[in-house]
C-alpha cells in the first residue's frame, strides 16, 4: 500500500515542467523590465522608485528587513516549487480559450481570499493587525516597499496563490504551465507596481490606468484604515464598498466628511 503511494507520487510529479516554469517566472520579468524601462512612462516610474531606492538604501533598518524577507521568501518558493506546484502542473494541450478562462479564475478567486485576509486579519481589528503595521511604515511608498513586511506576511501571501492554485485544482483539474506561469507573474507584478510612486498620468489609456492603480493602494497607505484591501483589481473594494479615493470608505469616509468646516 505504502510503495502504491509514494508510486502514485512519483508519477504524477512534474519536476521538469515545474524547474521550467521558475526559470520563466524569474527571467521573463527581468527581461521585460530590461526592454521596457527603456521607453515612456516605464522609463520614468523606473527612476523615480530607483531614486527612492537609494535613499532608502541609507537606512540601515530597512536594508536589514529587505535582507530579511529576500532569505525567508526564497525558502517559501523552494517549498511550494518542491512540494506543491510539481502535482498541479501539466503541458498536455487544451482549448486556446481555456488559457483566458483559467488565468481570469485564478487571479480572481486569489484577490477575493487576498481581499478578505487584508481586510479583516490585517485591518479593522484583525488579530495580525501588529504583523501587517511593519509594511504600514512606508506611508509614500515605492516599488521596493512591496517587500518591506514581516515574513509571516511573505508566507501568507505566497501561500494564498498556491493555496488558490492548489484548491482549484480539485475543481478545474491540473493547470497548464502557462497560465500558472502568467498568474504567479500577473500577481507578483501587479503588487509592485501597486507601490510604484508615479508622478505623470499619460496622454494613453495604459499610462492612466497604472496611475489609477498606483494612487489608489497610496491612499491605502496614507492612513492604517484606509479602504482599497484587493491587490489585482478594485473589483471586491467596490463590491463591498471599501472603495477609497482618498477620503476613506463607510464609517471612515463619513467621519472626515464630518471633519470637513463648512463653506
Amino acid at each position: 500500500m505504502e510503495t502504491s503511494f509514494f508510486s502514485t507520487l512519483a508519477a504524477n510529479y512534474e519536476g521538469w515542467l515545474t524547474l521550467i516554469m521558475a526559470v520563466c517566472v524569474m527571467g521573463i520579468p527581468v527581461l521585460l523590465s530590461k526592454v521596457l524601462t527603456k521607453f515612456g512612462i516605464f522609463k520614468e516610474i523606473s527612476g523615480l522608485n530607483q531614486a527612492v531606492v537609494d535613499q532608502k538604501s541609507q537606512k540601515p533598518n530597512w536594508v536589514k528587513n529587505q535582507k530579511w524577507n529576500r532569505k525567508w521568501g526564497a525558502i517559501f518558493i523552494a517549498v511550494i516549487y518542491l512540494g506543491i506546484i510539481p502535482f498541479i502542473i501539466t503541458a498536455e494541450s487544451q482549448p486556446w480559450w481555456q488559457y483566458f478562462t483559467d488565468i481570469f479564475v485564478i487571479l480572481m478567486v486569489y484577490d477575493f481570499f487576498y481581499y478578505m485576509t487584508h481586510r479583516f486579519l490585517f485591518h479593522d481589528g484583525g488579530p495580525l493587525v501588529w504583523v501587517h503595521a511593519i509594511h504600514h511604515q512606508q506611508k509614500n511608498p515605492c516599488r521596493m516597499d512591496s517587500s518591506y513586511i514581516h515574513p509571516l506576511e511573505v508566507a501568507m501571501g505566497l501561500g494564498l496563490y498556491v493555496g488558490t492554485v492548489f484548491g482549484l485544482s480539485f475543481i478545474m483539474g491540473d493547470f497548464h504551465i502557462v497560465t500558472l506561469i502568467l498568474t504567479w507573474i500577473a500577481f507578483s507584478e501587479i503588487n509592485l507596481h501597486n507601490h510604484d510612486r508615479q508622478e505623470t498620468t499619460g496622454n494613453n489609456a495604459v499610462s492612466k490606468y497604472l496611475k489609477y492603480a498606483s494612487d489608489m493602494h497610496h491612499n491605502h497607505h496614507a492612513r492604517f484604515i484606509g479602504g482599497n484591501f484587493a491587490t489585482i483589481s478594485l473589483f471586491y473594494d467596490w463590491l463591498f464598498g471599501t472603495l477609497d479615493n482618498g477620503d476613506g470608505w463607510g464609517k471612515h469616509k463619513l467621519a472626515n466628511q464630518a471633519q470637513k468646516p463648512a463653506n
